[in-house]
């Protein structure tokens, strides 16, 4: 996984640890919601509250290739995870950079891994830099990012992943044209993510999956920053980071739901059938006034270069939240089993 972690992006992690049939070697760190080195620290302390095994997390690079890191502590929260607050983690960071482990873990078990991006994708580039058969040497890559056909939402034309680093998303994107078609990235952009909206009923259909008391139902006319009373810690972690998504989105006037792109991303990671696809060559603009940052999806060939990406195109929302909450109260039901 390499994440900037952040709200969906924390929920993208308890997706993977809360699914069987998921080993997660390492976790890069990437600045990008917030700095690289709180997402770090949110990383730790995320495995903490899920007495998670030892798992590698790396300090990646603190700024994009060529531009100064903007992050967006107003969608996520001062810390990167809304509402909720962790305690400082007694787990220490690998010595390893974030771009030498992808490099390390492809090279150890070539056509085995699965690459989970859900950030800017500064570190993969890097790596890339550092060994450029890693395209070959990944199994797959799924990376959340991008805006197909649909508005940003961080500039008219810009998805928020891709608008903090464009430079790197070019280099992946050029690197990945020498990939097999089997192994060319899944790319979960906001044409698709933004469909899978968070509502306040799925968080009372959590806490009873996981036997979490109160099972009270979240509102839009709740006091802003209201916290939770949960008993399950990781139920209660959950609400209190997406009270704040909620807020967010309806500040924005997308109404009181939360956009869960990156634990989609997560879910068709472990399973694409999750998702319709589509090919097409993709490239980002770096010199437009007012596009710079745009992904640009050549769909019909024009510009003849071979696809170097499967766009998601489709998929069911109710069926990942029906996943999504099962797998998510069954482990915090386990993490945690009630009294």
């Amino acid at each position: 996984m390499d994440v900037d972690t952040g709200i969906d992006d924390a929920l993208a992690l308890l997706y993977l640890l809360a699914s069987p049939e998921a080993e997660i070697l390492a976790i890069a760190s990437t600045a990008g919601n917030v700095p690289a080195s709180q997402v770090a620290a949110n990383n730790l302390a995320l495995l903490d509250l899920c007495r998670a095994p030892e798992i590698e997390v790396a300090l990646g690079s603190l700024t994009p290739l060529a531009i100064p890191l903007r992050t967006t502590e107003d969608t996520h929260g001062p810390q990167g995870i809304g509402y909720a607050e962790f305690p400082p983690s007694p787990r220490t960071l690998s010595q390893r950079s974030a771009a030498q482990l992808w490099v390390d873990l492809v090279r150890a078990h070539p056509g085995e891994i699965v690459g989970l991006c859900t950030g800017p994708l500064t570190n993969l580039a890097l790596a890339l830099r550092l060994e450029p058969r890693l395209p070959r040497l990944l199994k797959r890559l799924v990376v959340m990012g991008g805006a197909f056909n649909h508005p940003g939402n961080t500039t008219p034309t810009n998805e928020w992943n891709v608008h903090v680093d464009p430079e790197a998303w070019q280099e992946v994107f050029d690197a990945f044209a020498a990939a097999p078609a089997d192994r060319r990235p899944l790319i979960c952009g906001l044409d698709v993510t933004e469909t899978i909206e968070m509502l306040p009923d799925h968080l009372p259909r959590l806490a009873e999956r996981a036997e979490s008391i109160p099972r009270h139902e979240i509102s839009e006319t709740d006091t802003p920053g209201t916290r939770s009373k949960a008993s399950n810690p990781i139920v209660r972690f959950v609400t209190d980071a997406v009270r704040f998504y909620f807020e967010f989105h309806r500040a924005h006037d997308q109404g009181y739901l939360a956009h869960m792109h990156d634990p989609f991303a997560a879910a068709v990671a472990l399973d694409p059938g999750l998702a319709v696809t589509r090919p097409a060559t993709v490239d980002v603009e770096l010199g437009g006034t007012l596009t710079r940052g745009t992904t640009v999806a050549d769909w019909a060939g024009m510009w003849g270069r071979e696809p170097n990406a499967d766009i998601v195109i489709g998929t069911d929302p109710a069926r990942f939240f029906d996943r999504l909450i099962a797998r998510v109260g069954d482990f915090a039901h386990a993490v945690y089993p009630p009294a």
